[in-house]
């Protein structure tokens, strides 16, 4: 597959790794040459310096047999351009564009913007995708990591396993005979003094400070996070320190949903807070610093459930949280761009993060990826891949018992949904063509994966 990549920024380096990593043929486009020769010093990719708007820039990159443009330079109308200039003059199949403003998406939304006119055929929404994961974050308040996959009926989960875990030092084959009954599969481990992650063997034991990844089923969610030391609370008050695009979504959604949830929003800048106090109903917006203690009292943070930071800015969003903590809220979850600055969180005791590029990296490779393969998760620093996909009959897995399947080291097999319903595998479980399986894989097994699902690909 040949694929143009129109920004060599954060999000589009990552889509450039994955898609480079298997043997796709990508040529990356930016107009600053300092990230275009960063994309091809370090990745196996073609390089093209200037607009990616230019019809005559996107001819050297080669638009005219191009199966795929990916927009996402810092520019929406940028973004915009350059797919119409793909669809009118190159007519590229398959166009995706990353876009901010809530105008344009609105606009979009409402179907201001006819297909024929605007010819995008994805749109990646930031801000959305960020917002949709905060609510999860703050829907598994004990997690510090999760997604929904196989339409929901099963979830794959981070947790940080404390002293107080009662299955420490337990290997992972005698947690499936001790809860025989439990729809749940370890599949990833960090460990603490190595920071690296891999997926663990069956004779593999849980250590105090390991961060797990966890495949279960949506109905096992509650138990599987008990059986890991976590104590499960409902979240009442949540305060929201940002309210920008991000914190707007997330207020909104606080307020449609069933539960009842009572939220508060700081917000420093003053115009951004009065347009928040007038689009939300329910929430309260107060207006100033949210690393005001006195604000922040004010707003009784000793008494929320969980505090939601989401500025534009990482170094804020991490002392907010901190200060948060200290002055008696349970839960911290802050918003960080810089993925350099992740391992600083546990020692500061921020309890979980939303990655803005990694949701948008995922958002891309879950279309990107068509065909068969229905839901793809970037997890970390793209350390590793999180893969739902249909088997077909001319897989290597389909009619083979999971026992006889030659995954590479760093694959493991999560929930598999089958006509009778979704289940944990055993080493005697046979996939059959039909079955939707989810793997978890390290980013250099990957490729390996693709050819064991032999995934068919279709554009059009």
């Amino acid at each position: 597959m040949k694929v143009i990549i129109c920004g060599a920024g954060q999000v589009g380096w990552q889509i450039a790794r994955h898609l480079s990593g298997e043997r796709n043929d990508v040529t990356v486009v930016d107009n600053n040459a300092d990230l275009v020769a960063r994309a091809t010093d370090t990745l196996d990719v073609q390089g093209i310096t200037g607009f990616a708007s230019y019809p005559n820039v996107l001819e050297r990159a080669g638009a005219e047999d191009a199966d795929m443009l990916i927009a996402a330079t810092h520019s929406d109308e940028v973004n915009m351009v350059t797919c119409q200039i793909a669809h009118s003059v190159f007519t590229v199949p398959r166009k995706i564009a990353r876009l901010r403003a809530q105008s344009y998406l609105s606009a979009m939304r409402s179907g201001l913007y006819r297909r024929d006119h605007l010819p995008i055929d994805v749109v990646i929404s930031p801000e959305r995708e960020v917002a949709e994961a905060a609510l999860r974050r703050l829907r598994a308040p004990e997690a510090f990591d999760i997604v929904d996959f196989l339409d929901g009926a099963a979830q794959f989960v981070g947790l940080h396993l404390d002293e107080n875990c009662p299955v420490l030092d337990t290997p992972l084959r005698q947690l499936s005979e001790l809860f025989s009954t439990l729809r749940a599969v370890v599949v990833g481990v960090r460990r603490a003094d190595k920071g690296r992650l891999f997926a663990p063997e069956p004779g593999d034991q849980l250590k105090a400070g390991d961060q797990i990844y966890v495949l279960c089923h949506s109905d096992d969610l509650s138990r599987t996070q008990e059986i890991f030391g976590k104590k499960l609370k409902k979240q009442e008050r949540i305060v929201i320190i940002g309210g920008g695009n991000v914190g707007l979504a997330v207020a909104r959604a606080l307020e449609a949903a069933p539960e009842r949830i009572r939220a508060k929003m700081i917000e420093r800048n003053r115009t951004c807070a009065e347009r928040a106090a007038e689009a939300l109903e329910r929430t309260i917006v107060l207006s100033g610093d949210g690393l005001d203690i006195e604000l922040l009292r004010e707003a009784n943070i000793d008494k929320a459930d969980a505090v939601l930071t989401v500025t534009d800015d990482d170094k804020t969003n991490m002392l907010a949280a901190v200060r948060a903590k200290a002055a008696g809220c349970r839960k911290t979850i802050a918003l960080i761009n810089d993925p350099t600055l992740v391992p600083l969180l546990d020692p500061l005791g921020i309890d979980a993060y939303v990655n803005p590029r990694q949701t948008t990296v995922s958002s891309i490779l879950r279309h990107v990826r068509h065909g068969r393969v229905r839901n793809v998760y970037s997890v970390g620093d793209s350390e590793a891949e999180v893969i739902e996909a249909q088997v077909l009959s001319t897989s290597s897995m389909a009619g083979k018992a999971v026992r006889d399947i030659d995954f590479p080291e760093g694959v493991l097999v999560g929930m598999i949904r089958k006509s009778a319903g979704v289940v944990r595998p055993e080493a005697s479980t046979v996939i059959e063509e039909g079955d939707v399986i989810t793997l978890f894989a390290l980013s250099a097994d990957v490729p390996e994966v693709e050819r064991l699902l032999q995934v068919q690909v279709d554009f059009f």
